[in-house]
């Protein structure tokens, strides 16, 4: 990235604009722009195509910050502009002939994240924006962890000391207001300090996102932890300051609630506050969907409502056939599932670590996979779901996944259609070492199979030989026309050749 690329940090207390998509209809492509200012302070105008000025909306004011969604529409061409302040940012707003679309996910580590120079830590980051300066990204899709939030469990003493404590004393701690102010406050600082790195901003501000949660913006294993834990009150109001931080954050809207006693921690929200794209309107579930022309990008939500027996939940569960069921016809689908669909056989590795009482630390980990025993006859429904929607409506299915760390790609074959997943990750986090994916190679050469006749299979990058890739990359998909291409950059390694997808 060069230096004129480099967005000024935040200026007098101002972060962003962070911009986020809400669809398009091919005549206009709907937007809506973050900004995050003092308390009180005056913001800067926002002006779409330097003219039509646009009033904000004030979300939420906490901890001396107050955050303002600016709602507009852009005219769908290539060379579109919005104004903020003094500055104008250029967005590629054509959204119905040929296309260009970045995949990212893992943004961060678990250890010493905000220790690692900017220039190494978002040297891909860098290489996305020198890309969107050679062909403009239409959108940005970010599949899960934008945040490494594991610092949460240090942000409070009383935090420290629940972490600590033994089961019984932890059932018994009720989560105070202190404890919230301080959670809350460091999961939103946190996304802020994130975002206002120059190489991140530089594109948030240029390239309309769309934004998945998955653990770590939680803290690490959230939903595969045992359910005495995730019942206690301080776990579940953590994860409702969460819940609320990534509503701001992520889908630019208010979260409309605290916690307030509820069985589940989780306040009821308000339809209005959330945005069309959510598909339930409670919020209990935080799944969406955007209609582009030609495409719609579907993500469900396998964090709001996940134990460790259940994937997505009751409200998941209820609204994903019949959103897929009212996706256009013709329309490419792209699912974004944080946690990949097409994995290897986990059955192995749990029935050793089962045997093995010192290695059942890591049971959570594998628990967040659709692979994992427990999730088997859910990860089936889900296959099951998406050969239906592939083959009884003319939809093309392509699946992008992060979570794992590496890059791979799968497929899944159903009565004479392929469904492709692609697995890119992550695009901060340092990569695992390569015997790592050897050894997860090793369990892809020994397959899994689970709806008979119809193969889900892990296979190498184009031009690669091992199934997993242990590199840090991104992924591209491309629009020509009716053909999609993909492509990985492999940190490096360079640029995989493009797969037809």
């Amino acid at each position: 990235m060069t230096e004129n690329q480099v967005s000024t940090p935040s200026r007098d207390g101002l972060f962003g604009p962070f911009l986020f998509a809400r669809g398009s209809d091919g005549t206009t492509t709907r937007l809506a722009a973050l900004i995050v200012a003092p308390e009180g302070a005056k913001v800067p105008e926002l002006r779409a195509m330097g003219r039509d000025l646009v009033t904000p909306e004030k979300l939420a004011t906490l901890f001396g910050r107050s955050y303002w969604r600016f709602d507009f529409g852009l005219p769908a061409i290539p060379n579109a502009n919005y104004s903020f302040g003094n500055e104008t940012y250029h967005v590629c707003a054509e959204m119905a002939s040929d296309l260009h679309i970045g995949f990212v996910s893992c943004n961060g580590q678990e250890d010493g994240d905000l220790d690692r120079p900017l220039e190494e830590r978002n040297a891909l980051w860098s290489d996305l924006a020198d890309q969107h300066e050679k062909r403009p990204f239409s959108l940005l899709l970010h599949g899960g962890d934008q945040i490494y939030a594991d610092g949460v469990w240090q942000c409070h003493p009383e935090i420290i000391a629940w972490n600590k404590a033994r089961r019984r004393q932890k059932l018994a701690t009720a989560f105070s207001d202190e404890m919230r102010d301080a959670v809350l406050k460091f999961y939103l600082d946190y996304y802020l300090t994130i975002y206002d790195q120059p190489q991140i901003s530089h594109m948030l501000a240029r390239v309309p996102s769309l934004m998945m949660w998955d653990d770590h913006d939680i803290f690490d294993g959230w939903g595969s932890h045992k359910k005495w834990f995730q019942g206690a009150a301080v776990a579940r109001g953590m994860f409702a300051c969460a819940r609320e931080a990534f509503c701001l954050m992520q889908l630019g809207t208010s979260a409309d609630g605290r916690p307030d006693g509820l069985s589940d921690g989780l306040p009821d929200t308000e339809p209005d506050c959330l945005p069309d794209m959510v598909l339930d309107r409670s919020g209990k579930s935080l799944a969406w969907k955007v209609d582009f022309p030609g495409m719609t990008v579907i993500a469900p939500d396998l964090r709001s409502e996940r134990t460790p027996e259940v994937i997505m939940g009751d409200h998941g569960w209820r609204d994903i056939a019949p959103a897929l069921e009212s996706i256009p016809e013709g329309n490419r689908i792209l699912l974004m599932s944080s946690v990949p669909v097409i994995g290897p056989r986990l059955s192995l590795v749990e029935f050793f670590l089962y045997m093995m009482p010192s290695a059942q630390k890591y049971e959570d980990d594998l628990r967040d996979q659709w692979q994992s025993r427990w999730h088997r006859r859910e990860w089936c429904r889900f296959l099951e779901l998406l050969e239906r929607i592939a083959n009884d409506h003319d939809h093309e299915i392509t699946i992008v996944s992060g979570e794992i760390h590496v890059a791979t790609r799968g497929t899944f074959e159903t009565m004479g259609k392929t469904i492709h997943q692609l697995v890119a990750s992550g695009i901060s986090h340092t990569a695992p070492p390569k015997a790592f994916a050897r050894a997860l190679g090793l369990l892809a050469w020994i397959g899994d199979h689970p709806l008979p006749e119809r193969p889900t299979k892990l296979k190498p990058l184009p031009d690669r030989k091992g199934v997993y890739c242990a590199a840090r990359n991104y992924l591209t998909l491309t629009r020509k026309g009716k053909n999609w291409d993909a492509k990985w950059h492999l940190e490096g390694i360079g640029w995989t050749p493009d797969l037809k997808v």
